[in-house]
């Protein structure tokens, strides 16, 4: 068993100190409550004197964690200390009123449904099994209920044996409904902050020919500076050689670095007219070029039925979209790779064919989402966690794109059909 995996100790797990402080404080004034409640209101008998200790007890945890403790986060060792004392606190308190007939006994679940959504599986593990044995231990240990030995209730073996199983089916549902729900969320989260990443590169490099062009424009009269006063103290240094040596150096470099900055600017100017308006077929004749330098597979783009042949904003998102679902085609095909372009007044739609093995049924209705994983050893060779799918799909619904993946089309390998309205795509 990997413990590094079962605890999750290269994450970096934590508990907010002010949540668990806040839910100690509602759990304490609660137990107080239902004690003078019990005790004074409705006249049952129970050890209120115990009670009360043990409540004082866990005020004085709680304070200690509220202002004791420094650190706002509570790493996943110290937060499990806290809850297991939680549950052995509850465990006395319902030891003393009733044990497992107490109706306050569900509550002994949910330190491990906190354990299970902030914390690590083998924390929760742990303390769903300390959270069974205490269950169990009152079940057949315990102060008599109040008002049990005044011959009011009386319950039956069969009756305490339904509320041990109720309640440790709800240990068990809950904690591992707590344990899917965080690791979808987390692995989600994580996937989106990759989203960002990607996204803030591209606008990045995007802007980097803006930001040339400004360098290009502000350094032009230094440079023009630098040039008429370095032929001026040419002039009047004469015929000193090893000075007139350096200040050719100084001309001839100044020269260079202001035919540089014209091409950055020239380039820029023309890259900004390519940037800003583009035909769909252009720019996947452009992607599929990129792909052709680095790969030997045939490449084929139909666009014999692309009859609404628009202008699209060149952006990011989707050149970064294409691009993902275009390369996963070239690297799990065998030898051909066909895409496909048609369009109309009503939609425009890509289809992306390759003749590989194709999308296995495992994942087929899971595909795009983050960190999956199919159980294809042909396809395990190359894939990776479904990250990349992830990414390009939402790059792609962003620009209001509907995607669909399909396997064992035309070429007998995997289908993406990437379309949009063409409305949704001019003003993208």
């Amino acid at each position: 068993m990997d413990f590094s995996t079962l605890f999750r100790t290269k994450e970096n797990l934590n508990l907010d100190k002010n949540t668990l402080t806040i839910l100690r404080y509602i759990a304490i004034f609660g137990q107080f409550l239902a004690l003078n409640i019990v005790y004074f209101y409705l006249s049952l008998p129970f050890p209120i004197e115990l009670s009360y200790i043990v409540i004082l007890v866990g005020l004085l945890t709680n304070l200690y964690l509220q202002f004791g403790i420094k650190k706002n986060q509570l790493k996943d060792l110290y937060a499990s200390i806290f809850l297991v004392y939680d549950l052995i606190q509850l465990s006395i308190l319902l030891y003393l009123t009733g044990g497992i007939f107490n109706p306050f006994c569900y509550l002994l679940i949910i330190p491990a449904i906190v354990s299970s959504t902030f914390l690590s599986m083998g924390t929760t593990i742990i303390l769903g099994f300390i959270t069974s044995s205490l269950l169990l231990t009152i079940s057949f240990f315990h102060f008599p209920l109040p008002g049990e030995d005044m011959n009011l209730l009386h319950f039956p073996d069969f009756y305490k044996i339904g509320i041990i199983i109720s309640i440790l089916i709800g240990l068990i549902f809950l904690s591992y409904f707590g344990i899917r729900f965080a690791g979808e969320t987390k692995k989600r989260s994580e996937a989106l902050n990759k989203l960002q990443e990607v996204i803030s590169k591209e606008y990045e490099l995007e802007s980097l020919g803006g930001q040339a062009a400004a360098a290009a424009h502000s350094l032009g009269t230094p440079l023009a500076t630098i040039s008429v006063v370095a032929k001026e103290l040419k002039k009047d240094i004469g015929n000193n050689k090893e000075l007139s040596k350096d200040i050719d150096l100084l001309i001839s470099q100044t020269k260079r670095c202001s035919e540089i900055l014209k091409q950055i600017s020239k380039k820029q100017i023309k890259e900004d007219i390519f940037l800003s308006s583009i035909k769909l077929e252009d720019l996947l004749e452009e992607i599929i070029n990129s792909f052709k330098e680095t790969s030997s597979k045939e490449i084929e783009l139909v666009s014999d039925e692309d009859n609404n042949k628009i202008n699209i904003e060149r952006t990011p998102e989707i050149i970064y979209g294409l691009r993902n679902f275009i390369g996963n085609a070239v690297k799990f095909s065998k030898s051909k790779v066909r895409i496909t372009l048609k369009s109309d007044s009503k939609k425009i739609e890509i289809k992306v064919n390759d003749d590989g093995p194709g999308i296995p049924d495992d994942v087929i209705k899971k595909i795009g989402e983050p960190y999956i994983k199919s159980k294809s050893e042909e396809l395990n060779l190359n894939s990776g966690l479904g990250l990349g799918t992830f990414l390009g799909k939402t790059l792609l619904e962003r620009q209001g794109a509907q995607l669909s993946f399909k396997r064992n089309n035309d070429l007998g390998g995997a289908l993406v059909t990437i379309s949009w309205e063409p409305k949704k795509l001019i003003n993208s």
